[in-house]
């Protein structure tokens, strides 16, 4: 066990035994801004754009070539062949308490409750029953990761699967191409793009099901050329890139003209991830519009932003009025000066009170003596809003102090010395979500929101950036990010539609009922939402066991338990025994744990990492 010690330390990590340490790594990082709509039980780790002014560096092992990847495709198919587990029995032992994140919908129109949920990966579920249950239906494809799902409009048996998640994060994974079901998911037929990796949007034509139009983003992590537009007209045995921008720019969204299905608009994004950064923004993201199909297409861009500010975009039409669209941008251009403005207009009252809270800087130079005469109500509320864990008040930290366990300056360096990511995320100001609207067909745009959607995206608007219109109506506009927003207004003020009922945060995907607006369905990071009031109150389809784990672990119980960390979902251990809906279903841990070691759940060894 020493030598274990030995080792562990020198790579930073830390092993306490019998019980949970204070995941501090972890507990920094949360935490909800003032005013900010994201409930207290659902605080959530925050992901922001690195702002600092340095150069990319590209990845410094080259990106795994199209004929690498299908090589290593068909060795791991015929490794499952050939395996001597190829008949062993496997069951799900759930979790059934919480579900994963979803990515896209597709209803069949012609009777709603037949629907379609694509999961970040996850794979797609089908219900047939209004989602009372869900079966899995694409499990033994090439990839289990979903970008976008699109059922044909003239024929709902024909559906579309394009594999890699389009949503950027780091937990984000490429896919294997795109996929199409002629039975309504009994059966697949891969149809290329096998290097897009991440696709955005999936259109098909709505008279001529063999037509149609795949958004691609291209890889994540690496430039490459197979980003763009592409359309096929064979159903997919032929495909045509139609819009490529530049090696980093893919398209993200795709929208048609039901009534011209020769017109569409796409929204091009320049975005590329390394390990310690990520370029969300650039010259490459516009919006363009074909008139032709989408054999050629024209940047459409007029009174919409333009430049190296501008990141992702998300695009709508209005079904019954064409002519009006909708677009929401995360427009990263800083607004320090406007958000000073704004500091100005305090009353003098409140800006004395600004003056006399403890701030970060108070501590780098402290001595223990002067933080001792510090009031407990301002060190409290110093701590409180700089989300401190809640054991660390006043009294505690007072007394450690005083005890010389550490200095004043420690809650100086709690956040880092050059980068306070906290303040990066809640005090750097852009523009961040801005909604656009057109009323002439795309030709002209302008922007609609009256005031600023703050606590939307935060920074980290890649996550999101959609925008739904209710079919029937071109002033009815929902949009989204760590909440879900109705305006109806035409998108000139927007409230929250997401707080009666369990609806997670985080959405990523919609689809409103064209015969009956009322009738929604919401997918987000924590499942499936159903609203018949149009979003007033909504009930979480949790049925399909599609949690998405980052680590997963066991104990040396009889019988063992399982324990594993989720997607936004907190940690959760269930017994190996257990039967999804069936008796008890597992239960949350209250701590971190990034690892287990392997005793019994009365006694465990919890392993959490911190920097040396």
């Amino acid at each position: 066990m020493n030598h274990l010690l030995k080792i562990l330390a020198s790579l930073g990590w830390l092993l306490l035994v019998g019980q949970p340490a204070t995941a501090q790594d972890r507990e920094k990082e949360e935490g909800i801004p003032e005013g900010a709509a994201e409930p207290e039980h659902l605080k959530m780790r925050y992901e922001g754009n690195d702002r600092r002014r340095t150069g990319f560096e590209p990845a410094a092992v080259k990106p795994s070539t199209i004929e690498e990847l299908n090589r290593a495709m068909t060795q791991r198919m015929q490794l499952a062949e050939e395996s001597i587990f190829k008949h062993y029995p496997v069951r799900s032992i759930g979790p059934n308490v919480m579900s994963g994140r979803v990515t896209d919908l597709a209803v069949n129109e012609q009777n709603p409750k037949i629907f379609y949920v694509g999961y970040a990966s996850g794979g797609v579920f089908k219900t047939v029953n209004n989602g009372h249950t869900f079966d899995p239906i694409f499990d033994h494809q090439r990839a289990l990761g979903i970008g976008d799902i699109a059922l044909a409009p003239s024929d709902p048996n024909v559906l579309w699967v394009g594999t890699g998640e389009n949503n950027s994060s780091r937990s984000s994974y490429a896919g294997a191409g795109v996929y199409k079901s002629t039975d309504a998911g009994k059966t697949w037929q891969f149809t290329g793009l096998d290097f897009t990796q991440h696709i955005g949007r999936i259109v098909i034509h709505p008279q001529r099901p063999e037509v149609v139009w795949v958004a691609a983003m291209g890889a994540l992590y690496s430039t490459n050329r197979d980003r763009g537009l592409y359309k096929t007209t064979d159903g997919g045995k032929t495909w045509k890139q139609t819009l490529f921008v530049n090696d980093s720019t893919g398209v993200i969204d795709l929208v048609i003209n039901p009534q011209n299905p020769d017109q569409l608009w796409a929204a091009t994004w320049q975005r590329l991830r390394n390990p310690g950064n990520f370029v969300g923004n650039g010259e490459g993201s516009a919006i363009y519009v074909s008139n032709d199909g989408g054999e050629t297409w024209q940047p459409s861009m007029s009174g919409f932003p333009k430049g190296g500010s501008v990141g992702r975009i998300g695009l709508d039409i209005c079904l019954s009025k064409p002519s009006v669209l909708y677009a929401v941008v995360d427009n990263q251009e800083e607004i320090r000066k406007e958000k000073k403005k704004e500091a100005d207009k305090k009353n003098e009252k409140e800006k004395d009170k600004e003056k006399s809270r403890l701030k970060r800087e108070d501590f780098r130079s402290m001595d223990a003596r002067t933080f001792l005469a510090l009031s407990d109500a301002d060190l409290d509320t110093f701590l409180l809003k700089n989300n401190f864990p809640k054991k660390y008040n006043a009294g505690v930290v007072k007394n450690e102090v005083r005890q010389g366990k550490y200095q004043p300056k420690a809650l100086y360096d709690y956040f880092g010395e050059d980068n306070d990511a906290n303040t990066n995320l809640f005090e750097t100001s852009i523009k961040g979500a801005e909604v656009y609207r057109s009323d002439d067909y795309g030709a002209t745009w302008r922007k609609v929101n009256t005031k600023a959607l703050d606590g939307l995206y935060y920074t980290y608007g890649y996550y999101f950036g959609q925008i739904k219109v209710t079919p029937d109506n071109p002033e009815r506009v929902f949009t989204w990010g760590v909440p879900l927003v109705v305006s109806n207004d035409g998108g000139k003020t927007f409230t929250l539609t997401d707080t009666s009922g369990r609806v997670h945060s985080d959405h990523h995907a919609m689809w409103i009922d064209p015969k009956d607006a009322g009738h929604i369905i919401n997918g987000n990071d924590g499942g499936v939402n159903l609203s018949y009031d149009g979003g007033k109150t909504w009930t979480h389809l949790n049925h399909p066991n599609v949690g998405q784990f980052y680590t997963v672990m066991i104990d040396m119980d009889t019988p063992y338990n399982v324990y594993g960390g989720l997607q936004d979902n907190g940690i959760y251990y269930g017994s190996s025994q257990t039967k999804p809906n069936e008796g008890k279903d597992w239960e949350p841990v209250d701590e971190e744990t990034v690892c287990l070691w392997p005793l019994t759940l009365e006694r465990q060894y919890y392993l959490y990492r911190f920097q040396l």
